[in-house]
């Protein structure tokens, strides 16, 4: 029998009624109709390559890996396809941790200490923004992708430590890209040590599918990059790459690496074989940023490629209706709300993916175009 505590029932309640009254009430929703908001961009997770590998290696290791990497869960299937990851991206070293959250938080407050200051995009994921608050480093927050905005912040803020910045490469909600580059002319003058989420981007851009830091070609002026794997990859759990003797310090200081049950060994092996099938073809991570474009450009967007496309709509209830009549017509779209994106910009996040044929993109381009004339004029996002 549940222990009663009605006062602190009631707080609950009230605020569960707040949530309801402003459309800002979340639910569970199993994946039903065409998946358009996903983050399987190249549809990983269902290739039978990857589901048969990652089922041969649980019949052979088991479900678990029984305890943290420094007990008991560590396996040779985890160091083999960190090597493998780090030679992906270019790095010296790389180490797996259970997901992109963990990985955030185990290298921001592993790395960020005090007297330390931390400049960090606006727009920032929440794993980030919450690794910068457990840190014991001062944060200053600039405007998004504002290199101009950054530069004037780091002449003008004092330090009397090392300095951060901490940005995503592509924005998980705005589908924008970080300009890196100009990053890592700051970078020159001003010696701080970059820290990139690639989240979203590993498996789309590059020339061998690696992510944004390797398309700007800037992999010498990052100090860590963190890796998902269970967005374009399919699996899950997430890289931090680096320096070795920057990995070498998360194992020991990274509190999400330290006390966590290690993932199971079976995701180290369906990994592997999703990076096979990535050197294998780069014709699905161009598939989906053609139809980024096509899409952007039907929509009349500013042009672009990103598999992610948001359509604010603005008022949270409308953004909930427009998926509502979406999926209804065969189309998986979720409304993303206030607080995942700012007040007043609930939107359909469109996510694009390689499974998608042309007809049900076109399909959904013109049902989505119907809602939003019916519903009035949307806009994207700044």
């Amino acid at each position: 029998m549940a222990i009663s505590n009605p006062e602190l029932e009631r707080r609950v309640r009230a605020r569960l009624d707040w949530l309801e009254a402003h459309g800002l009430k979340r639910s569970l929703q199993e994946p039903s109709g065409i998946d358009l908001c996903s983050n399987d961009y190249l549809g990983m997770a269902a290739r039978p390559r990857v589901r048969n590998r990652f089922a041969n290696a649980v019949r052979r290791m088991g479900v678990g890996s029984t305890g943290s990497r420094l007990l008991r869960g560590h396996r040779a299937s985890f160091r083999a396809v960190e090597n493998r990851f780090a030679h992906f991206k270019g790095t010296p070293d790389a180490l797996f941790l259970g997901s992109g959250w963990a990985a955030n938080l185990g290298v921001l407050t592993a790395f960020l200490g005090e007297g330390d200051m931390v400049f960090s995009d606006e727009l920032n994921h929440a794993s980030l923004i919450d690794g910068m608050r457990l840190s014991k480093a001062r944060r200053v927050v600039f405007p998004h992708r504002d290199a101009t905005a950054l530069a004037r912040l780091l002449d003008a803020e004092h330090c009397p430590g090392q300095r951060f910045v901490v940005t995503e490469s592509l924005f998980s909600m705005d589908g924008d890209i970080a300009p890196l580059d100009r990053y890592a002319e700051l970078r020159e003058r001003h010696r701080f040590a970059l820290i990139v989420d690639e989240a979203h981007a590993v498996g789309v851009y590059g020339a061998n599918g690696s992510g944004l830091i390797e398309e700007a070609g800037c992999g010498e002026s990052v100090f860590l990059s963190v890796n998902p794997a269970g967005k374009a990859l399919g699996a899950s759990g997430a890289f931090v790459c680096g320096p070795d003797w920057a990995i070498d310090f998360l194992i020991q200081a990274a509190r999400p690496f330290v006390f966590s049950t290690a993932p199971p060994p079976a995701v180290a092996e369906a990994i592997d074989e999703a990076l096979d099938l990535l050197e294998e073809s780069r014709e699905p991570r161009e598939r989906i940023r053609r139809y980024g474009a096509l899409l952007r450009e039907r929509l009349g967007m500013r042009p672009g490629d990103s598999p992610i496309v948001p359509v604010v709509i603005g008022d949270n209830e409308a953004a909930t209706g427009a998926a509502e009549l979406l999926r209804e017509s065969g189309f998986d779209v979720r409304a993303i709300r206030p607080p995942t994106v700012p007040a007043g910009t609930a939107r359909l996040r469109i996510s694009l993916n390689a499974k998608l044929e042309p007809a049900e993109l076109d399909r959904f381009t013109d049902r989505l175009k119907a809602i939003l004339r019916e519903r009035g004029p949307c806009r994207e996002s700044s």
